[in-house]
């Protein structure tokens, strides 16, 4: 989600992030196809180790035809969604046609809740589909009236992803930047030095485009704005060394507004930060994603890791390990990047096997499988 690369098919999340923004959009029907009634939540004892791991997993692939391993997947009960990059778009009416694939896919699957169709639509360099918000963060910071430009690029992106049959948006970012050409500023995904003006407007980003039945996560907990130029944790591990008393009470500052608007998603960062936890990314931090976000501001929607793919994780073993290690942390969503199914598979087959030898309680998994899917029926 990081980095300044312009290649859409790199194997990186971040470096798949800064898309060229294409024509203005065409419009397209709201609703698509008629949604499949959703039934209540599967209990486990229904569903085998995979299935429920599965219900955890957002997979990824390279170029514009799906792979049969994502289709079989889903059919299979064995996917949460998908999350789309640049390299899978080349119009509208295209990924259009991609989001009714995958969702008859999903009316197979014994598992009926929507999937979770997502990709990143921030705003001005960070856009995957064609269309708006033209405006970046900074830009909103910086117009006449903020709080108005804030609102209608949260209309703007939400009634864009549902045009397309896409339900979550990996946005707004809420962090804080600290001085020109930082890692969040040089790229313009920063509304403000303020740590109030970033929770304003990214309230409001929220509200509006949640409107639409697209849930918004904001990112990235407890915040990246500290990062210079080159901390890019795509690339390589980051260590951020600003207090508590700073990361409280600036760059966790803009998520107690957040969820007061009832942002439905929230990212973690792969940053460690060791003024709240030395030893582990907050992703991988149950102190950061239980003390902080959950005890401390009191979120109670689904956490949503950064991809596990990414290299700032290397000391952290296989995929499969991190996404075990991130389960057990806290995270509910696990963003399995690398645009390869393979990815999303080992994931998986790591956290079935932890729930199946009992590395992972049954009980908080099913906790975990619960909020995404009450996410996932809420925006049927």
């Amino acid at each position: 989600m990081r980095a300044h690369a312009m290649n859409d098919n790199s194997m990186t999340r971040r470096t798949a992030m800064i898309a060229g923004a294409g024509a203005a959009f065409a419009t397209l029907g709201l609703t698509g196809t008629a949604r499949a009634a959703v039934r209540s939540v599967a209990p486990a004892a229904t569903l085998t180790p995979e299935q429920q791991a599965g219900q955890r997993i957002i997979y990824s692939y390279s170029g514009t035809a799906v792979p049969q391993a994502i289709f079989d997947a889903i059919t299979a009960g064995r996917a949460a969604g998908v999350i789309f990059f640049g390299d899978n778009i080349s119009s509208l009416n295209q990924i259009n046609s991609v989001c009714e694939d995958l969702k008859a896919a999903n009316r197979s699957s014994p598992v009926t809740a929507p999937l979770l169709l997502m990709t990143d639509q921030e705003g001005g360099q960070v856009r995957r589909l064609p269309g708006g918000p033209t405006m970046s963060e900074k830009q909103i910071g910086q117009s006449s009236d903020p709080l108005s430009a804030a609102s209608d690029a949260g209309d703007v992106a939400g009634q864009l992803l549902a045009s397309v049959g896409m339900n979550v948006n990996l946005a707004p970012v809420l962090d804080v930047y600290r001085t020109a050409g930082d890692f969040e500023d040089q790229y313009g995904r920063s509304y403000s030095k303020d740590p109030a003006v970033c929770g304003q407007l990214g309230s409001a980003f929220i509200t509006a485009q949640q409107a639409y039945k697209v849930a918004a996560a904001a990112k990235h907990f407890p915040g990246l704005g500290s990062a210079t130029a080159s901390q890019n944790t795509d690339s390589k591990p980051v260590t951020l060394t600003a207090s508590a008393s700073t990361l409280r009470s600036v760059d966790e500052a803009p998520y107690t507004p957040a969820i007061s608007a009832g942002v439905k998603l929230v990212m973690l960062s792969w940053a460690t930060y060791p003024a709240l936890d030395p030893d582990f990314p907050a992703g991988l931090s149950s102190t950061i994603i239980q003390n902080e976000l959950r005890g401390r501001l009191g979120f109670k929607g689904v956490t949503i890791t950064d991809s596990l793919t990414a290299n700032g994780l290397s000391n952290f073993g296989t995929t499969a390990q991190r996404a075990v290690s991130a389960a057990k942390a806290g995270m509910d969503l696990l963003l399995v990047c690398g645009e390869s199914p393979t990815n999303g598979k080992n994931a998986l087959t790591g956290l079935a096997n932890a729930l199946r030898n009992g590395q992972l309680s049954q009980t908080t998994f099913d906790a975990a499988r619960n909020r995404v899917t009450s996410l996932r029926t809420s925006l049927a």
